[in-house]
């Protein structure tokens, strides 16, 4: 298990991205990545409740300077490794390595967390991501202000938005 904590808490802006933008940059880039026809569907999860996969993999990206933020990425490990053998036109999921499967996640989370950087106040940089096999925890200076819970092909994926302040 990992732990993430990046800021510096003296200067804490706590303004959190909408929800609807964060659910909106989620399904654009998941689509733009693999297709129309792969939406995603939103699954109704209690607030506060883990992520629920028996496996997963995880990043993380951190914004700093006029917003600071991380945005989280949580996928079941079948469904990333399904993720990343599109991603990287590798033919068979059982092709898909470890590797693979870090770069790919890294990706989304970059993907996801430039996005939602974008819409926040600025100028701010976003950091490389950090990936992780199995679930990230976060220190207690932070706290999730945004959460979107979906699926695709039966999976959990979540995308976590946290700020600074416990």
């Amino acid at each position: 298990m990992n732990v993430l904590s990046f800021f510096d808490p003296s200067a804490a802006d706590v303004e959190a991205p909408d929800l609807d933008d964060v659910r909106s940059v989620t399904e654009d880039m998941w689509m733009a990545l693999l297709g129309e026809g792969e939406a995603l569907v939103t699954r109704p999860v209690p607030a506060g409740s883990p992520f629920d996969a028996a496996g997963a993999w995880s990043a993380a990206v951190t914004v700093t300077g006029g917003w600071q933020g991380v945005v989280t990425l949580e996928l079941d490990e079948a469904i990333a490794r399904e993720v990343t053998a599109r991603m990287l036109a590798i033919p068979s999921v059982h092709d898909v390595h470890d590797g693979d499967v870090a770069d790919a996640v890294g990706e989304l989370v970059n993907m996801v967390g430039g996005s939602i950087k974008s819409l926040m106040p600025g100028p701010s940089t976003l950091s490389l991501p950090s990936v992780a096999a199995g679930r990230a925890a976060f220190a207690s200076d932070v706290r999730e202000v945004c959460r979107v819970d979906v699926a695709w092909h039966d999976g959990p994926v979540r995308v976590c938005v946290h700020v600074p302040g416990a």
